[in-house]
C-alpha cells in the first residue's frame, strides 16, 4: 500500500523531509498558495495541491499521514480555518500527523535550560500563536498527533556565508544571550524517526547540541572562509527591526534529549560547527 504524505505549507523544512521519503516509494501532495508555484513544487517530485478548500479536501482525503508546516496568521491556524471539519472527520484514518512548531513557545528563560516538560510562557505575539495554534491542533479528537518544536532552522540556502562575503554581516552582542539552532537535515531525518515510531501525543524539540552566541557562529563562517571577522555591534546600537529585535528578546538553552532517547535518532550536525562545514562543502 502507498504512503501518502499530504504537507499543509510545503517550504523549507516539508521539501527537505520529501527528499527523503521520495526514494522510498512515498506519495507526497504539497500546498501551495500561489498557481505559478505549481511547477517548482512537482520538479521536486511532490504533486502539487492548490491552497483551497476542494483540493485541500480531495488530497486530505488520501492522506494516511500529515504535516502541518503552515505557521499561524492574525486570525489563527489557516489549515484549521480552511479545511478544520475535514480534518477533524479524517483524523482517525490518518496513521501519523506532524505539526512544526518553535521553541519560542516557552518564552525567555534568562538562558537557562528548558525541555519538553517546561511549561509554555511566550513572550511575544509570535510565540503566543503558536502555543495557541498547538493546542487547537491537540484539541482534535483522534489525530495521532506529535508536536516538534523547532529552533532556528539553517541549512542549503539558509547559512550565514553569503552576508559573509559580502561584508554585511554583522556581530551584534548581548552578553549571554545564546539560541539554539537545528540543521534542516536533522529537522527531516526526526520527522522519518517519528513516522516510523508513532507515539501520538508526543512533543519533541528539535535542537541541536550546542547552544551558542550568534556571533560566535558567524565568527566562525569568517574563519571558514578565511576572511575578517564581522563587525562587532553592540544590542543596544545595533538598528534591527521588530521581528529581529523579538528574538533577542527570549534567551534559552534547549534540550534535545527526546528525540535521542525516544526516537534513537543522531543528530547529523550536533553543533553549528559541524553544519557550517558541510554547508561550504556543499558549495565545493
Amino acid at each position: 500500500m502507498t504512503r501518502t504524505l499530504l504537507t499543509l505549507g510545503h517550504g523549507y523544512s516539508a521539501a527537505a523531509l520529501a527528499r527523503r521519503l521520495l526514494p522510498q516509494g512515498w506519495r507526497i501532495l504539497g500546498t501551495h498558495r500561489n498557481p505559478a508555484k505549481a511547477p517548482d513544487v512537482a520538479a521536486q517530485g511532490v504533486e502539487p495541491v492548490l491552497w483551497e478548500r476542494a483540493a485541500l479536501e480531495e488530497a486530505l482525503a488520501q492522506a494516511s499521514h500529515l504535516l502541518v508546516s503552515a505557521g499561524p496568521r492574525d486570525t489563527g491556524d489557516p489549515a484549521l480555518a480552511e479545511i478544520g471539519p475535514a480534518i477533524a472527520a479524517r483524523a482517525p484514518a490518518l496513521d501519523w500527523a506532524g505539526y512544526l512548531s518553535t521553541t519560542g513557545v516557552y518564552g525567555d528563560h534568562g538562558g537557562a535550560w528548558v525541555d519538553e516538560s517546561t511549561p509554555l510562557s511566550p513572550g511575544t505575539a509570535r510565540g503566543r500563536a503558536r502555543a495557541e495554534a498547538e493546542a487547537a491542533w491537540q484539541a482534535i479528537q483522534g489525530l495521532p498527533l506529535h508536536i516538534f518544536r523547532l529552533a532556528g532552522i539553517y541549512g542549503p540556502g539558509r547559512g550565514p556565508f553569503e552576508k559573509v562575503r559580502q561584508g554585511t554581516a554583522r556581530r551584534i552582542v548581548k552578553p549571554g544571550q545564546v539560541f539554539s539552532r537545528i540543521h534542516v537535515a536533522d529537522i527531516a531525518q526526526v520527522l522519518e524517526a517519528s513516522i516510523r515510531q508513532p507515539r501520538p501525543g508526543a512533543i519533541y524539540n528539535l535542537c541541536d547540541d550546542d547552544p551558542a552566541p550568534p556571533e560566535d557562529v558567524l565568527l566562525h563562517a569568517a574563519e571558514l572562509l578565511d576572511l575578517p571577522p564581522p563587525p562587532e555591534v553592540a544590542f543596544d546600537d545595533a538598528e534591527l527591526g521588530p521581528m529581529a529585535r523579538s528574538f533577542y528578546a527570549e534567551n534559552k538553552r534547549v534540550r534535545n534529549d527526546r528525540i535521542k532517547d525516544e526516537l534513537g535518532v543522531t543528530l547529523l550536525y550536533p553543533d553549528y560547527r559541524a553544519g557550517l562545514a558541510a554547508l561550504l562543502g556543499d558549495e565545493t
